[in-house]
C-alpha cells in the first residue's frame, strides 16, 4: 500500500477531491496547514499560530494499493495546478499495513 500526502492550495482542493472521489478515491483526510515553502503568495502574511510567513495550504491524505498510487498521483497534479508558482507537493510512502480499529482486521488480511 502507498500513503499519498499531497500539499494543495486551498482554492484547488474540491476540484481534486472532486476528481479523486470521481475515481473511485472514497476516503481521504483533509487538513488545513501553513507551509514555509520557497515560494511565498502575494497574499502571505504573519501567522497568528506561528512566527512565520504563512502561505496557507491543504494537507489531502489518502492511502491506496500500490497499482492505484499514480492514477492518485495523475488526478492530483492535474487538477491542482495552476498558472502561478507554488501549487504544493506531493510525497508518496509505504504502509506496511493498515487495521481497522472495530475488528483489528488488517487490510493485508491478517488480523491482531
Amino acid at each position: 500500500m502507498k500513503e499519498i500526502k499531497a500539499f494543495i492550495k486551498p482554492n484547488r482542493i474540491q476540484k481534486v477531491i472532486d476528481a479523486l472521489t470521481d475515481n473511485g478515491f472514497k476516503s481521504m483526510t483533509l487538513s488545513q496547514s501553513e507551509g514555509t515553502g520557497a515560494f511565498k503568495a502575494k497574499s502571505a502574511r504573519p501567522s497568528l499560530d506561528f512566527h512565520i510567513t504563512e502561505s496557507p495550504v491543504v494537507k489531502l491524505e489518502l492511502v491506496c494499493q500500490n497499482e492505484e498510487a499514480q492514477t492518485a498521483i495523475d488526478i492530483i497534479i492535474k487538477n491542482g495546478k495552476t498558472e502561478e508558482p507554488g501549487d504544493g507537493i506531493i510525497y508518496v510512502a509505504n504502509i506496511e499495513d493498515a487495521f481497522q480499529i472495530k475488528t483489528g482486521e488488517s487490510l493485508k488480511g491478517n488480523t491482531l
